[in-house]
């Protein structure tokens, strides 16, 4: 009785064929959705910033990573010299530049628009 049934369970399995095909596939199927979603438009990111840091030059406003707000005085192989304030300069490993901000208005650069917008929210104007 019991030995039917293990043989009629045998015999299923063998018909069924081997689960390895559509394990493939979905694994396949699985890399694909990685590849579109994740993995390549963060290649596609790291050529445009590539691109941005190669095309530095002097006079550039930047953004760095760090969130500093500076214009480019010197360039260097890989390093770059940033005034971020009168007088002030930093060195900086090129890779660390953000963006370029050349665009942007003056008070974003310097800040001396928002420090007189802070000092009226303060008052309560």
């Amino acid at each position: 009785m019991f030995i039917n049934d293990a043989y009629a369970a045998e015999a299923a399995a063998a018909v069924q064929g081997s689960p390895l095909a559509g394990t493939l596939i979905q694994l396949a199927l699985i890399f694909l959705i990685f590849y579109f979603v994740l993995i390549r438009p963060q290649y596609k990111k790291m050529r445009e910033h590539a691109a941005l840091v190669e095309a530095l030059k002097v006079g550039d406003k930047v953004l760095l990573t760090s969130g500093i707000y500076g214009k480019i005085s010197k360039i260097k192989e890989d390093k770059v010299y940033a005034e971020i304030a009168p007088n002030v300069e930093i060195l900086i490993d090129r890779m660390t530049v953000g963006a370029v901000i050349n665009d942007a208005p003056k008070a974003v650069v310097d800040g001396s628009k928002a420090e007189k917008a802070n000092k009226k929210v303060k008052k309560g104007k």
